[in-house]
């Protein structure tokens, strides 16, 4: 049977164009914030799994790199890569090691520096997550071009319209200001997103997260041991994971994301929470996937916190900030807290953590209530997802 899993520690590093470290500087910023958050040194460690996409830094397999600068060698390690969930599959990949019993202290760290390389090749590189040669190659699709196809579907059936995704841009930002963590700390009204350039219509600049540098840790105990490390751990209740086709053509429907809609459906069953819609009454907040503005509004319903076609009325009632029926994406979501690849789903879980234990900037913190929280990180445009429920309770079971 498999143990429970606690988090015991996280850090996070300041996020945006980090020329000022190399990589194994970065990485240490957020590995010494949480041995710190955990009461743990480096020979505590028994494992590490490194998130890092990498191809537009230096160092394209920096696993062993990090290890020696952050002294934790000689434990085991592996870097890991599914494309943008990079980090939250390292998390599940410490988690594993955990619950199985291999080690009682495993954990996750992700980084980039993605500004190591020009504008054109970090482009080229993300593109890679789909079926590069087919669409990249043939069609001269960029993840921008991507996701204005999901962009354009979904209004067209729904109708949406460019202001409203413009308003999850208005949201993010805000949050961002607020958060010192953050690649863009000030706010964006509606009018300054609204007439922004086009990247790939109908998304405009400010409807496109960034090129981030950053580096996230999150350091994961057995049950047994967090208990002995702390009287606060924060439980990992859930972790639901799946796949799709490279492909676009080959998917039905450009909508919803078919992998998040199966990875929110398993972390539910596994949390004993899955009984139709408004799924956001369970949670005090969630950290969402926001790398364009449309894959918010994907996320609501592919998270089932509203129906589908209804997602964007939730931008447009004001639901996800504080106050509304669940906060989204308080620390500015990828789209203003920046998106370095490797690190944005260990940065969410970390991010979370510290939400639970209210321990955040007061103007951005949630009401915590339920002692709940969720992410939903995505990998291409659903090639990769998974949904991670963090909870204040042990799991039951």
């Amino acid at each position: 049977m498999a143990r429970d899993v606690a988090i015991v520690g996280v850090g996070h590093s300041r996020y945006g164009v980090r020329s000022d470290v190399n990589i194994g500087e970065l990485a240490w910023e957020s590995i010494s914030m949480a041995l710190e958050d955990a009461g743990l040194e480096q020979k505590d460690i028994e494992y590490f799994v490194v998130s890092s996409v990498g191809g537009w830094s230096s160092e394209y397999l920096p696993a062993v790199v990090i290890g020696e600068y952050s002294g934790l060698t000689p434990k085991g390690t592996a870097r890991v890569e599914a494309a943008c969930a990079s980090g939250s599959a390292a998390v599940k990949l410490a988690y594993d090691m955990v619950a199985s019993g291999s080690v009682d202290i495993a954990t996750a760290i992700g980084l980039e520096k993605m500004n190591e390389s020009p504008t054109p090749t970090v482009v080229e590189f993300i593109g890679r997550a789909g079926n590069y040669f087919w669409e990249f190659h043939n069609f001269g699709l960029t993840f921008p071009g991507y996701y204005a196809l999901y962009a354009t579907a979904y209004m067209d059936r729904y109708g949406a319209t460019e202001e409203d995704l413009c308003l999850a841009a208005v949201k993010n930002h805000y949050y961002g200001a607020r958060n010192p963590k953050a690649h863009f700390q000030k706010e964006v009204t509606l009018e300054k997103c609204m007439s922004s350039r086009y990247i790939a219509w109908p998304l405009k600049l400010y409807d496109c997260s960034p090129i981030t540098d950053g580096s996230s840790a999150v350091i994961l105990a057995s049950g047994e041991v967090a208990r002995e490390l702390t009287d606060t751990p924060v439980w990992i209740e859930a972790i639901g994971h799946a796949s799709d086709t490279a492909n676009l053509s080959k998917r039905d429907d450009f909508t919803y994301l078919r992998a998040a809609r199966l990875a929110a459906e398993q972390a539910y069953m596994q949390a004993g929470i899955l009984d139709g819609y408004e799924m956001y009454k369970y949670f005090d907040v969630a950290e969402v996937h926001d790398c364009f503005t449309i894959a918010e509004v994907m996320a609501y319903e592919d998270l089932r916190f509203s129906k589908p076609g209804e997602g964007y009325k939730m931008l447009r009632d004001g639901e996800t900030y504080i106050g509304g029926k669940i906060p989204v994406n308080l620390s500015g979501g990828l789209k203003a807290k920046g998106h370095p690849i490797g690190a944005t789903g260990v940065g969410m879980v970390a991010e979370l953590t510290n939400q639970l234990l209210q321990r955040v900037e007061k103007d951005r913190q949630a009401p915590i209530e339920k002692g709940r929280a969720i992410a939903h990180n995505v990998g291409g445009t659903g090639h990769y997802a998974y949904v991670t429920i963090l909870s204040l309770d042990r799991p039951r079971g």
